[in-house]
């Protein structure tokens, strides 16, 4: 449920190709074979359109060409789904458009597709989800430590449990005397590099599970300790009482409802988070870059990355992550087929 929880899910086909003996190269390197590969797959289809064949190759020349895809990408999350979920469906869509799995694949066992993204966004929220494909999955490491933007709503005069309005009231503070200065004054403190304390419902972990599913369970959970974390902008932009928006810019593993929270305390009062909105995250931006659902195309993909290959910097490597490595900061890889299932929170569990 964090808003700006760095984690990342890197989904798997049971399809598993030949891995392309590809060097741990630039971004942009990658970004151009996976660009070469796909022109190869679009020649293919319209040679067989030329030919008459369509009907009976569209779907191997639309698989290869959703293999060969590589690099990053954004798309925009609704409110609803987890961002878990979010990518299970996109992957499911794309599979289906290529006729995978079928017959004629099943049998090449080392086709794979992966597809991961770089950085869990609430439920609750929406807004730019920054996804990798192919050998891109590698470059999601770095999308969570950069920047992010968000706009989010607070409600003075209410704290929740999950410090956001999914959560159950737990306490009410009077907030008529609150001034739109008096928010503005308090600002500063949050500011620049500060100190935070995750939520307890949070993806972050305590003996291998979740925090936010031992909460659910009715577990009792200490607050992990604050942690070193970075506003880079913090300003608000309107106060309706009991309603002020904020425009965040903050660096990985900030949490936005913390913030929220934090803030009524400040204020002598109490406040959660309404609705949350992520702008930005790196280079790509809601309005831009991230495609809505009615364009997860394998076409759409393909001239996506393109476009966005421009705006990852020459110098990012494709790294693999440590599977190990904690998703507070860092990417976590989780390979699951398609007979494996999602479980609560963003959980991936094999059946």
């Amino acid at each position: 449920m964090a808003a700006a929880e760095a984690a990342a899910v890197v989904l798997s086909s049971s399809l598993k190709p030949d891995p392309a003996p590809v060097p741990e190269s630039a971004g942009t390197a990658a970004a151009t074979a996976a660009t070469s590969s796909a022109m190869a797959a679009a020649a293919a289809l319209a040679a067989a359109a030329r030919t008459g064949s369509e009907a009976t190759v569209s779907k191997p020349a639309l698989a290869t060409k959703l293999l060969s895809l590589s690099g990053v990408f954004a798309v925009h999350k609704p409110k609803g789904p987890t961002s878990a979920e979010l990518l299970n469906r996109l992957k499911e869509k794309l599979l289906a458009e290529a006729g995978m799995p079928s017959p004629e694949w099943t049998k090449r066992k080392k086709q794979t597709l992966k597809i991961g993204h770089g950085g869990t966004l609430d439920s609750a929220a929406r807004g730019v989800l920054v996804v990798g494909i192919g050998r891109g999955t590698k470059m999601l490491t770095s999308m969570l430590s950069g920047s992010k933007r968000y706009i989010a709503i607070g409600e003075l005069g209410k704290a929740t449990d999950t410090l956001d309005s999914t959560g159950k009231v737990t306490e009410e503070k009077p907030y008529d005397k609150i001034t739109q200065e008096d928010i503005e004054g308090i600002l500063q403190k949050f500011t620049g590099n500060i100190m935070q304390v995750p939520p307890l419902y949070s993806a972050l972990k305590k003996d291998g599970q979740r925090l936010s599913t031992l909460m659910k369970r009715g577990d009792v959970v200490e607050a992990k300790p604050a942690r070193p974390v970075t506003v880079y902008s913090l300003s608000l932009q309107k106060f309706q009482p009991p309603f002020f928006t904020l425009d965040v810019e903050c660096g990985g593993g900030f949490y936005i409802r913390s913030l929220v929270s934090d803030i009524g305390k400040e204020l002598s009062s109490c406040a959660n988070v309404l609705e949350l909105t992520r702008t930005k995250q790196g280079p790509f931006t809601l309005e831009e870059h991230a495609l809505p659902e009615d364009r997860w195309t394998i076409d759409d993909i393909a001239q996506s990355l393109e476009q966005c290959s421009s705006l990852l910097p020459a110098e990012l490597a494709l790294k693999k992550s440590k599977p190990e490595e904690s998703n507070e900061q860092v990417l976590s890889c989780e390979y699951i087929t398609l007979n494996e299932t999602k479980g609560e929170d963003d959980v991936i569990k094999t059946l």
